[in-house]
């Protein structure tokens, strides 16, 4: 219970993490952040119970770099929608291929990296586009972190169901 999930919201409303009500009830007793919405529980202590919070917003604009999505391969896969770059065939089957060869001085980057099937992978080699006569179906490039990358996985628990209004997710 202590645990449960609280989105922390920018002084201008733009969701920036999230931390448990611990911290949170922290943040609300020092004066740092004003509660939005409440969870559906009740946290009791010896003489007081209180509302559970689900939602609360900064009092001060906290600056940050923009967030990035991890490289990894399922993610490579996710951006290529499991499709080989070269031939445009949709597969879960799928390999990862270095554009610009890593022998030649490429890069292990979301700009250098594609998805690609077994036999367009083979064929290419340790070539690159050009020498092996083939083309990309898209230029590879870092995909962006959205909103739903960042918290959708919070929002499959019903507790934070009003997590939506603040991440402009229609309530489905």
């Amino acid at each position: 219970m202590i645990n449960a999930a609280v989105l922390v919201l920018n002084q201008n409303y733009e969701p920036l993490n999230v931390c448990d009500i611990r911290r949170a009830f922290r943040l609300l007793g020092a004066s740092k952040a004003e509660l939005l919405a409440n969870n559906h529980q009740v946290i009791h202590t010896p003489t007081v119970t209180y509302p559970a919070p689900s939602v609360i917003r900064l009092q001060y604009h906290v600056r940050r770099p923009r967030p990035r999505i991890r490289l990894s391969r399922r993610e490579v896969f996710i951006r290529d929608h499991h499709t080989c770059q070269y031939c445009g065939r949709t597969s879960r089957d799928l390999t990862l291929d270095h554009v610009m060869p890593k022998h030649r001085g490429g890069r292990h980057e979301w700009e250098n990296l594609v998805a690609a099937c077994r036999a367009c992978n083979h064929r290419k080699g340790g070539k690159t586009v050009t020498e092996a006569r083939m083309h990309l179906l898209h230029e590879p490039r870092a995909p962006r972190a959205d909103l739903r990358y960042l918290f959708g996985g919070y929002l499959a628990d019903e507790r934070n169901d009003a997590w939506r209004t603040f991440l402009f997710l229609d309530p489905s």
